[in-house]
């Protein structure tokens, strides 16, 4: 059983935040969320990747799906809406007329921002899956990809502090950490790069 936090204590995301000005802010999504989809080939077969992410970049949810169309992002975004109990204010997506025909057909009263640059926020959050699939061979099967990304999601998303909720004096000691690592080694951060040009010219 995990122990509980309280509000007052340190968060263990290592934001040197106390828990209610980090992970707990954070527990609601912002009202402006951003949708898309990307290819994906398990066992010889393509499927389509369906992700949400909100305007922080903090992964809502996403969903491994054989279709790209209509259907698919109607069952994206009633899983969105029960799961984080409210509906976006604002959906931004990519110019895939099934958002719009989704989003008509579940009555919804959001505003629908359409465009290539627009949505960068979902499209950059497609890496680290690229990333992972490179470093697996690719996925086994729709199942497992579909548990093995949704860790992987709540696990970045603990670790995706934002910079307006940390102080400067904290970013002032987080920057500054690998500086004070490197004095303890007794070296200076740029050794190895000074090393190896010396050894450059020595040649």
């Amino acid at each position: 059983m995990a122990p509980k936090i309280g509000r007052n204590q340190p968060c263990l995301c290592g934001s040197g935040l106390k828990f209610k000005k980090c992970c707990w802010r954070r527990s609601r999504p912002t009202p402006r969320w951003h949708l898309d989809e990307m290819a994906v080939t398990i066992a010889g077969r393509q499927f389509w990747l369906w992700r949400a992410v909100d305007d922080e970049g903090d992964v809502l949810d996403l969903l491994v799906q054989r279709r790209r169309n209509q259907a698919a992002a109607v069952k994206l975004m009633r899983k969105l809406v029960k799961k984080r109990g409210f509906a976006p204010d604002m959906l931004v997506t990519d110019k895939l007329r099934s958002y719009g025909a989704a989003m008509a057909e579940l009555g919804s009263s959001a505003r629908h921002e359409q465009g290539l640059r627009k949505n960068n926020r979902a499209e950059n959050s497609h890496q680290p899956t690229r990333r992972l699939e490179r470093k697996m061979q690719r996925f086994k099967s729709p199942g497992s990809a579909q548990r093995f990304l949704s860790i992987h999601a709540a696990v970045q998303n603990t670790f995706n502090v934002q910079r307006h909720l940390t102080s400067r004096r904290t970013l002032r000691v987080l920057r500054s950490a690998p500086d004070v690592a490197s004095r303890h080694r007794g070296m200076s951060p740029n050794w190895a790069f000074q090393s190896s040009r010396d050894q450059n010219q020595f040649a």
